[in-house]
């Protein structure tokens, strides 16, 4: 729970407000979120975030992902049952990716979130 409310924190702070002094360049972040994104959601959610119809949810164009700290917690948990995108219902399971650090969740949800 720590762990998803410290991240929490980092992706916020990073989505609010690109001028915020940090270590990390935001285009680097948003560089390394699309190679994450590339290695790991993919092959669900497809090149450009249109996910697969009946399938996979869309990441593009969807106000799904508003919600950080629910995306955290689906990234690092997993999602399990029916969830509706766009109006669409959809049930497959996504696997939890908690191997990822919180640096890899942090770039991918901003870079999916600034794509």
């Amino acid at each position: 729970m720590i762990k998803v409310f410290l991240l929490f924190a980092y992706i916020l702070t990073l989505s609010t407000s690109f001028t915020i002094s940090h270590s990390r360049k935001p285009l680097q972040e948003l560089k390394n979120g699309k190679e994450v994104y590339l290695q790991y959601c993919q092959s669900c959610h497809m090149e450009k975030g249109e996910g697969m119809p009946e399938l996979y949810p869309p990441l593009a164009k969807t106000n799904y992902l508003k919600d950080a700290k629910k995306m955290i917690g689906i990234i690092l948990k997993g999602q399990s049952g029916e969830i509706t995108v766009n109006g669409k219902k959809y049930n497959v399971e996504m696997p939890a990716q908690e191997y990822l650090t919180d640096e890899q969740i942090a770039d991918v949800l901003n870079y999916v979130r600034n794509s």
